[in-house]
């Protein structure tokens, strides 16, 4: 008996062990990229190129954020991306949760075609839509606006919220709806006042993804926005890259600023993050 329990034991250390070594090396791997560039922003770009794999900064240069920062032009890049991001994530996972909510709680006839076309929705890629869409926003006049980002931002958003927020609504009794209406309380009042404050978790996993994909895209940025007073902040990191040569400590000083706020909400709503994401896996 002892014997058995011995190699049990065993055995258990050896699975931990080699858990905990498959884990710190995911770590490392996602840690390393944002250390590299930390690090290479505080160097001269000349001391970038050599066989070293990653070294800190003897003379650490910090002017190169101060270069980024004005150079790059980032607090117009940033005001012009706050004014895209928060319209396009409020819109994405407002409407992203009525649309789970009718789909997952509501019987009607168009309930199976709304769910494929939400299917679909998460095959389709951007690319593919870069140049009919540039085509329906010449005619009616959403090239090189805001608007037109915003759109494009939240169809992309809609299928993959609402596809978390069906995870989390399907675990949430049906009883407290019918209670509510049988007071006389209509959807409104029950979607703001009963299902949104059960689905907190959803609304902080959705709003903090919604928030990164919008932060940092680039490829529509890039197609629908012309004019340099309307660009975003990725657009700050390719101001210093030249025709024949790069700042590339410039560069990764911008990366660094650029990555900063999503990093800082991301740590702030991990805990909601990892419920929400819990939840959803386990109730859808």
């Amino acid at each position: 008996m002892n014997t058995r329990n011995d190699s049990y034991r065993a055995r258990k250390t050896i699975y931990t062990t080699l858990l905990w070594i498959i884990l710190g090396g995911l770590v490392i791997a996602q840690l390393f990229p944002l250390l590299w560039v930390a690090s290479y922003s505080l160097q001269k770009s000349g001391d970038l190129f050599g066989p070293e794999l990653f070294k800190l900064p003897k003379e650490p240069q910090w002017q190169n954020y101060l270069r980024a920062w004005k150079d790059g032009k980032i607090p117009a890049y940033l005001l012009n991306t706050l004014k895209i991001v928060i319209p396009s994530v409020t819109g994405a996972t407002l409407l992203s949760f009525g649309l789970a909510y009718a789909c997952t709680r509501m019987e009607w006839k168009m309930k199976p075609l709304a769910w494929f076309f939400v299917t679909i929705g998460l095959t389709i890629p951007i690319h593919t839509t870069l140049l009919p869409n540039f085509i329906w926003y010449r005619f009616f006049g959403l090239i090189d606006t805001h608007l037109g980002l915003i759109i494009s931002y939240i169809a992309f958003s809609l299928s993959f919220n609402t596809i978390v927020f069906s995870g989390l609504l399907a675990g949430i009794p049906k009883s407290m709806e019918e209670s509510a209406f049988i007071d006389g309380a209509g959807y409104g009042r029950i979607l703001s006042q009963i299902i949104a404050p059960m689905a907190a978790t959803g609304f902080a996993t959705v709003g903090v993804q919604t928030f990164l994909n919008h932060w940092n895209e680039f490829i529509m940025a890039n197609t629908y926005l012309a004019s340099e007073i309307k660009r975003t902040l990725p657009f700050s990191i390719i101001r210093f890259q030249g025709e024949y040569s790069s700042d590339y400590a410039v560069q990764f000083a911008c990366m660094t600023l650029v990555a900063l706020p999503p990093l800082v909400l991301y740590f702030i709503f991990n805990r909601w993050i990892l419920a929400g994401v819990t939840a959803g896996a386990v109730k859808g």
